[in-house]
């Protein structure tokens, strides 16, 4: 066992530079075990086509402590002659059941070949666990049950990456993108014409069966996760945040739970790097300070409150920030970021532990002291670190 605190542990690491790598991290918390879930690829080497399969590792929470257990490797959540990509881990409270999404990807086809073909590779996976991560089940294969005739029209696509969510209605809400070809040539999708959309897969029956949303087609947004935002009359918005090729992240928010998302727009807070990188987002209801209270109780405010992490750097992917909006409704609200790891660093994945009176963040993130992928590591965080490093910045 490898135990953490507020410090940095490396929980998933690079044997060689160029050689087997770890990428694309998700974190789960499991209220009911008091565990987190963590996952990544294992890659052959840093090419996102030489992704092999899923790996993971489970860590108790005791306290404000982590106690990691060993590596596994998920070979059940695989597809013959496919790679396994993107894990999008949720929890369904009710049953206390893990979905881990993924996508497999036809060995060695890559994203752009798949881009400029208009020949889609991915499928969309499962697998689950009814024991808090310790097994899985055999792989479930959604895709033509779910995107079926719409795959012709899609070049590619993914979910996630990072973490789905469970809405308090009970909706599964797996976030996803899709790079939709919007006109075609003589039969041959069109590049120029071939546009990336987020969207959500959701369920209503505890996953017994999916859904496809609808795609948000006003913005080019691609890796995206939803979070959802409570008002002060308990009525609820899910909130979207998605990467962007566009300079600045996307957001967009929807009044039926996902199926739709209604208002989009960039936010000029929150920069992109060149090319753009992954990050995470997480709702949490705050823990206010004695004689401290919340805004006016009108639609525009929330109990609830965001967090997003992602690198602070609009020219390269270093100084992974961690940021904080008190007031997710309305647009320019984010505050300056507290920049948790100072130095190259890329994907991540967050997560709230919200029990009683302790209110815990995890984020797992891609760093390294040369290269963002020499390292996935993982780092626990308190609500009074948050506010107190957010406001100092």
């Amino acid at each position: 066992m490898t135990e953490v605190g507020s410090e940095k542990l490396a929980l998933f690491r690079q044997e060689t530079p160029g050689g087997l790598t770890y990428r694309i991290p998700a974190l789960l918390y499991l209220p009911s075990e008091s565990t987190f879930l963590a996952f990544a690829e294992e890659r052959s080497s840093p090419r996102d086509e030489d992704a092999k399969f899923l790996v993971m590792r489970r860590g108790r929470k005791k306290g404000t402590s982590v106690q990691w257990g060993p590596q596994q490797s998920l070979m059940t959540a695989t597809l013959p002659n496919h790679r396994t990509m993107n894990p999008c881990p949720v929890y369904e409270r009710k049953h206390r059941i893990v979905f881990l999404f993924f996508i497999c990807v036809e060995t060695h086809v890559t994203e752009r070949h798949q881009i400029t073909s208009g020949r889609n590779a991915a499928r969309l996976c499962y697998v689950l666990s009814q024991d808090g991560g310790r097994t899985w089940s055999q792989t479930t294969d959604l895709t033509e049950q779910v995107i079926g005739n719409n795959v012709r029209n899609w070049a590619t696509f993914a979910v996630g990456p990072g973490h789905g969510l469970q809405l308090s209605s009970g909706r599964l809400v797996i976030p996803a993108y899709t790079y939709y070809i919007h006109k075609r040539c003589f039969g041959h999708a069109l590049m120029c014409w071939t546009k990336p959309h987020c969207f959500t897969f959701y369920s209503d029956d505890s996953g017994r069966t999916w859904s496809l949303g609808q795609l948000l087609d006003n913005l080019r947004t691609t890796e995206c996760q939803v979070a959802e935002l409570t008002r002060q009359d308990n009525s609820q918005v899910l909130y979207c945040n998605a990467r962007s090729p566009d300079r600045f992240r996307a957001e967009a928010f929807s009044m039926d739970s996902g199926d739709r998302f209604e208002e989009s727009f960039l936010c000029k807070e929150l920069h992109e790097p060149p090319n753009g990188c992954q990050g995470s987002v997480v709702s949490f209801f705050p823990q206010l300070e004695p004689g401290v209270h919340s805004s006016s109780a009108s639609l525009k405010s929330t109990k609830s409150w965001l967090i997003f992490s992602h690198p602070t750097n609009r020219h390269k992917r270093i100084d992974l920030g961690i940021y904080l909006n008190t007031s997710p409704l309305e647009r320019d609200s984010w505050r300056s970021p507290w920049v948790l790891y100072k130095g190259p660093s890329s994907y991540s994945d967050l997560a709230v532990c919200q029990e009683g009176n302790l209110l815990l963040f995890g984020c797992l993130f891609e760093s390294g002291v040369f290269d963002p992928s020499e390292e996935i590591a993982f780092q626990l965080f308190t609500n009074a670190e948050l506010r107190r490093n957010v406001r100092d910045s």
